[in-house]
């Protein structure tokens, strides 16, 4: 089984979906001929040709615009935003447009589209390029957001966006593209959408993760008896999961990237205190960025949670 990185996983998750169904086309700024801002895309419009692989004027708003009505006549576009800070141009056509046509029509019509973006900081880039607002998006009901923590979980979770029938909000983290090497299948498979993976298995405690915190969270927990539960699908999340880890530990940190208030955290907390705090042994603790603008490159790992603020969070929760 050959080892890929994140970008590779990715790239051939697209190929073989394009290669299964000629419904599924690339749309966005730079995804052609140059193969995308991080190179996902290189060489698809080679191979399929620049009617299924599309570069874009430069305009969010009309990208997902055109993908909503490609979808809506029975395509499935895939396009690509280069990076979350740009995506709120497009946010009306998500929320109020793709977010809505099957309860808008009833059932009759469905947007089987995928918006993917490089999303998180880590690689030092400038404003606007390392947001981490995933929140603003599994507010919305309508629309399903999936963050792979890895290539293997990229490739199939990818594959699962693109044949679902409805938006699905993929993001992908851009600290990851080329920092994991893992084992992935060369043959198509799918991970299901809403499905939680438990990367590490304990009955201390219970640390719940997704997207780049993963693999930080992994350095953290070294030593410690702990289910470290990465989501994959933010919504929706599996509950069901993430309740039986905590009935079984007692104890919970959750560690996001984005800002504290109001982050997904806050929705995994109140989900706990209201379905397991019988079971709780000490308060939950959220590890979790700054509420300001994410700084630029100077102080950007001093807003990003490290393995030492994961390891004082353990620390609290066990000895409270």
């Amino acid at each position: 089984m050959p080892q890929m990185n994140m970008v590779q996983a990715l790239n051939l998750a697209l190929r073989q979906e394009m290669e299964r169904d000629p419904n599924v086309l690339l749309l966005g700024e730079d995804v052609g001929r140059d193969g995308g801002v991080f190179r996902i895309s290189e060489g698809l419009q080679e191979e399929f040709g620049a009617d299924r692989v599309i570069d874009t004027p430069l305009a969010e708003s009309g990208i997902v615009g055109t993908a909503i009505g490609m979808a809506l006549y029975g395509l499935r576009p895939v396009a690509e935003i280069q990076f979350m800070g740009f995506i709120y141009a497009a946010f009306d056509q998500l929320c109020s447009h793709a977010a809505r046509i099957r309860s808008r029509s009833r059932g009759r019509f469905t947007c089987p589209l995928v918006v993917r973006t490089p999303y998180g900081a880590g690689i030092k880039a400038p404003e606007l390029h390392e947001e981490s607002t995933e929140a603003f998006f599994c507010h919305m009901p309508g629309i399903k957001v999936v963050v792979p923590s890895g290539p293997y979980s990229a490739k199939g979770l990818l594959a699962a966006a693109i044949r679902d029938p409805d938006p699905v909000v993929f993001l992908e983290p851009t600290r990851l593209y080329r920092l994991i090497r893992e084992e992935v299948p060369e043959e198509k498979y799918t991970i299901p959408l809403g499905q939680a993976r438990l990367a590490r298995e304990g009955d201390d405690i219970t640390v719940i993760s997704w997207g780049s915190m993963v693999e930080r969270s992994l350095k953290a927990t070294e030593g410690y008896r702990v289910d470290l539960l990465d989501l994959q699908t933010l919504s929706p999340f599996d509950e069901e999961a993430v309740l039986a880890s905590v009935r079984k530990t007692g104890r919970v940190v959750i560690v996001q990237e984005a800002a504290e208030t109001c982050g997904f955290g806050a929705e995994l907390s109140a989900t706990i205190a209201a379905r397991a705090i019988l079971h709780l042994r000490a308060p939950i603790v959220r590890v979790a960025g700054f509420d300001v603008t994410m700084p630029l490159p100077k102080l950007e790992d001093h807003y990003i949670p490290s393995v030492e603020r994961i390891g004082k969070a353990l620390d609290e929760v066990l000895t409270y």
